[in-house]
């Protein structure tokens, strides 16, 4: 994996989180009460032992660059190599709005060329899981592949949920022999974790040859319309895995972090995901606070009732309050009194006093920033 440099972009989907991504990309969302999502991304390269990280980003990234910083919390803040954030930027060739991976990349030409590393990883930044690419490097080299694609199998409740993925069927070696792009009824259950990996001859000469025929999508325009004169195969991903693909399933993943074997899997075991570590003081109980089954974050004051939720750093829980399966972001404040169920307040948002708002596993309440309700 040394001689292996890798890619994240962060620019797809942004609008399917509604009110939580108007400040911020998928890749900065916060969840299981300390983490983003690009942690577990950079964690799982790091753990690789790839070295060079290149961000693309477009729109909402200065969340992501406070978070991300020099890079120091995953060892990427080196002399050689280390994580470069690159944002967008006006030039004759590149308007700074991206209409697809293609066009990132090309925007981007630059800093693929300068990297001395042969094989490169192109990864998303809206579904989360823990792994290291040897295994995927391993495979690719074994089989001679041009691209490697990485997918899961999802279970039968996620395959009915309908959503922009991409669905592959293999042969029995493995390789690519058909591809459904967001289609209504799918045919083939296993899915695209949008993790790539391949020579980066290849990928400047698809970046190349795509822009010269204003082509964008990576999915339509190199996996379905190249599958004959290239070798593209499969690698199955094992594990926990999950899409965040809309307010429901963004409100699951947290939930889901509530079960100590799959916060273990994923944040933990077998790799730990890094973070950036902010100091503060630790949570404080007052009389007669009941907590049961949930993950509550240093700084927090607690004097109500706290079931099934996670509580973000420096939230305020007041006297009397019931909050039940929520997801309450950093420096929430709820007054004395009020009774909050299945609800994503995000940062500094002001529940007052006596409020009550009632929402469901399918259909959480979402509050906005700094809103006052």
């Amino acid at each position: 994996m040394k001689d292996t440099f890798g890619l994240i972009y962060t620019s797809q989907s942004d609008m399917c989180l509604r009110e939580l991504t108007r400040s911020r990309s998928i890749a900065a969302m916060p969840f299981g009460g300390r983490y983003r999502v690009i942690d577990v991304l950079l964690s799982n390269m790091v753990h690789s032992g790839i070295t060079n990280v290149g961000l693309i980003t477009q729109r909402n990234y200065h969340s992501l660059m406070d978070h991300l910083g020099s890079g120091k919390e995953w060892d990427l803040d080196r002399k050689r190599d280390g994580l470069f954030i690159l944002p967008p930027f006006v030039t004759k060739d590149n308007t700074g709005a991206y209409t697809g991976l293609l066009d990132a990349l090309r925007s981007n030409i630059g800093y693929i060329r300068r990297s001395a590393q042969r094989y490169v990883v192109i990864s998303g930044s809206d579904i989360v899981f823990n792994t290291t690419y040897d295994a995927l490097l391993e495979q690719h080299i074994r089989t001679k592949a041009d691209i490697t694609v990485m997918y899961n199998i999802p279970s039968e409740e996620e395959l009915r949920e309908q959503s922009d993925r991409t669905h592959l069927k293999m042969d029995e070696e493995g390789r690519i022999t058909d591809v459904e792009y967001s289609p209504i009824l799918h045919t083939y259950p296993a899915v695209s974790t949008n993790v790539y990996i391949m020579d980066k001859s290849l990928l400047m000469y698809l970046v190349e040859v795509s822009a010269a025929h204003y082509r964008t999508d990576f999915v339509r325009d190199v996996l379905m319309s190249q599958l004959q004169s290239l070798k593209i195969y499969g690698f199955k991903l094992e594990g926990y895995v999950k899409r965040i693909e809309s307010i429901p399933s963004y409100y699951q993943l947290n939930m889901d972090m509530l079960d100590e074997q799959i916060r273990t899997s994923l944040l933990s075991k077998p790799n730990p995901v890094y973070t950036k570590v902010k100091d503060e003081v630790p949570a404080r109980y007052e009389e007669g606070a009941r907590v049961s089954n949930s993950l509550v974050a240093d700084g927090c004051i607690v004097e109500g009732e706290v079931e099934n939720s996670i509580l973000f750093r420096g939230v305020r829980v007041g006297r009397g309050c019931k909050v039940q399966n929520c997801i309450l972001m950093q420096g929430v404040e709820v007054q004395d009194g009020a009774q909050l169920s299945h609800v994503i307040a995000d940062k500094s948002a002001f529940i007052k006093r006596d409020r009550r708002l009632m929402g469901q596993p399918s259909f959480p309440i979402v509050i906005e920033k700094n809103a006052v309700i």
